[in-house]
């Protein structure tokens, strides 16, 4: 049976019609849709980042709509262009190739997960030169594309960076693998040291103090807003990539854009007040780009249908160029 472009994916749900030549494009002219008819055709060697969308939301422990993210970020790469004018970085050279989504069951949560799974694997074994983008979906995503990667990887020793307003630490037995408890369950599974979690961007009244007990006693590294702003957000993005770099492989970075705080965030279900700004999120996600270690990275816990006035679904736009504007450093030095 034929597959596209291999098994469990399925191709973007619409395609921009783009205009032949365009010497200044928009990003929706400048990131390729891969065509279903000649999908056997690509040449993946010269493809530099997969794009993926994973629709899922109903694993979140509170209402959302996450899973319409996929395609609002599609659909906002027409307001933006892909130079980044206070780096003076063009991302154009960059070939960055939409692969379509993760196809998720109606009401089977598990059967969604094993999707994701081995669509990260696939990625992994067809074109493992190429850096995966994924664009979620609810943050129980993350914890299901880390397994994936690691068994296609099972000798390489992976570590997280991850930027939340929660450290994602809740009890399976009470929860599942929902969208509080991805870090846990790749902890408990072995999948990840706790030791090699690095978690920015933890604030006020959001995290039980049983979370930071399990935190400590895992070894789990955090350092709240406050401390980071203390210290300089730049600062401790660098520090914290510098010690993983020393310890893994290869470090999977996960924003949960519940990070932003509330006003600048809305569209994220889980807002609150006291969370970064987005110039913080946009230069931490940036510096992140530029280490050699960072192998891969999602975007999670963006409802469009909370957005206003798509507030919510641009930042989280700028927050995927502002790291491809990174890895487009990276590759520069």
């Amino acid at each position: 049976m034929k597959t596209y472009p291999y098994p469990l994916l399925q191709p973007p749900p619409f395609r921009w019609n783009t205009a032949g030549d365009v010497s200044e494009p928009k990003v929706h002219q400048w990131i390729e849709t891969l065509n279903p008819r000649t999908a056997d055709e690509t040449d993946w060697s010269s493809v530099d980042v997969t794009l993926l969308g994973v629709p899922l939301s109903r694993s979140s422990i509170s209402a959302s709509a996450a899973s319409e993210n996929p395609d609002a970020i599609r659909r906002a790469w027409k307001s933006f262009t892909p130079y980044n004018l206070e780096e003076d970085v063009d991302l154009t050279p960059l070939r960055v190739v939409d692969l379509g989504d993760v196809p998720q069951h109606v009401t089977d949560i598990a059967a969604c997960h094993r999707n994701i799974r081995e669509a990260m694997k696939g990625m992994r074994r067809h074109h493992p030169h190429t850096f995966p983008l994924v664009i979620g979906g609810d943050h129980s995503i993350t914890a299901m594309l880390v397994k994936g990667w690691k068994e296609a990887h099972p000798d390489k020793r992976l570590g997280i960076l991850q930027l939340d307003t929660h450290f994602d630490l809740r009890s399976l037995e009470e929860f599942g693998p929902a969208n509080g408890t991805p870090i846990r369950n790749l902890v408990e599974s072995g999948d990840v040291r706790g030791e090699d979690v690095y978690n920015i961007g933890l604030h006020g009244f959001f995290n039980a103090r049983s979370l930071k007990d399990f935190a400590d006693e895992a070894g789990i590294h955090y350092v709240t807003l406050k401390q980071a702003r203390r210290q300089g957000i730049d600062t401790v993005i660098r520090e914290s990539l510098d010690r993983l770099s020393q310890k893994v492989d290869t470090i999977y970075l996960t924003v949960d854009m519940d990070v932003l705080d509330i006003t600048q965030g809305p569209g994220a279900p889980a807002a609150t007040p006291g969370g970064m700004r987005t110039d913080e999120l946009f230069e931490a996600v940036r510096l992140a780009g530029t280490c050699s270690k960072v192998g891969s990275m999602d975007l999670v816990c963006l409802d469009p249908a909370r957005d206003v006035s798509g507030a919510t679904v641009k930042a989280g736009t700028h927050v995927m160029l502002s790291f491809l504007t990174g890895f487009m450093q990276r590759r520069q030095v």
